[in-house]
């Protein structure tokens, strides 16, 4: 199920469908269907320069990072979870000290948490997404978190790694059972602000109560200031805002929680 996911995941990126579109294109043009083809090349250009020029993908994040309040007040906190997303695995196995890239924020904002309530435990959530390192061996995403806490001073009595999971369903259920929430506790969920309603979500549906979201790491800004020529990061934007609604239609969580 999580290859198949997977591969459903990468079928459905934005990119995908344009490298379809023009197979389509090349499989007209084979079959002497010109004025399909310059209708199916025109409509590809289109989409293409479309993606270029406007933030689309800052339009549906909007709606998925605004369901939360930023910087939420918190009084008593007895554990801090944080998602894993924001490591470089890869390029941490190649240098040695931990690696972390545009999510990183969600280190940073639970360290600072860890800072200012010191009797609560460090949940870290992640284990290896990647299809390439199915058969295991490699640098895990718990390993380049538990190596960032300790190097940061976190004592590691309080540092808590679930490094089995590999989506956010497993993240939820392995964490619940490390972790053992008692009843009146309150835990600090910290991650991405677009992956926060799926993420509150599936460890609502879990069985974790008392969890207050924290959300972290906006990717979306004002409309007219992101028009411009960004082909790569409009798609990479819009790539992690598909698969969010994606997400949100197999996990639930369309409402807010």
């Amino acid at each position: 199920m999580f290859v198949f996911g997977k591969l459903v995941g990468g079928l459905l990126r934005p990119e995908s469908w344009l490298i379809f579109s023009m197979g389509l294109v090349l499989l007209a043009l084979r079959f002497h269907r010109q004025r399909t083809a310059c209708w199916l090349l025109g409509l590809t250009f289109g989409a293409t320069l479309l993606l270029a020029i406007f933030p689309l993908g800052e339009v549906l994040m909007r709606p998925l990072e605004s369901r939360y309040p930023t910087n939420p007040p918190l009084q008593q906190v007895d554990g801090i979870i944080v998602l894993g997303g924001a490591e470089d695995a890869e390029k941490t196995a190649v240098w040695g000290p931990p690696q972390l890239h545009e999510g990183a924020e969600r280190f940073t904002a639970a360290l600072a948490l860890a800072r200012r309530f010191p009797q609560a435990q460090v949940l870290f959530a992640g284990g290896n997404s990647q299809l390439r390192d199915l058969a295991g061996g490699g640098v895990t995403e718990g390993s380049v978190a538990q190596a960032f806490f300790l190097e940061q001073g976190l004592e590691p009595a309080r540092l808590l790694l679930e490094q089995e999971s590999r989506n956010t369903g497993e993240n939820a259920h392995n964490s619940f059972v490390l972790a053992k929430p008692q009843a009146g506790q309150t835990w600090v969920l910290v991650t991405s602000a677009f992956h926060m309603p799926r993420a509150l979500h599936t460890f609502t549906q879990t069985g974790w109560t008392g969890l207050a979201p924290y959300p972290v790491d906006y990717r979306s800004g004002n409309f007219i200031d992101g028009i411009g020529w960004e082909l790569a990061e409009n798609l990479q934007v819009l790539n992690i805002a598909v698969k969010e609604y994606l997400g949100l239609l197999v996990y639930g969580g369309w409402r807010s929680d």
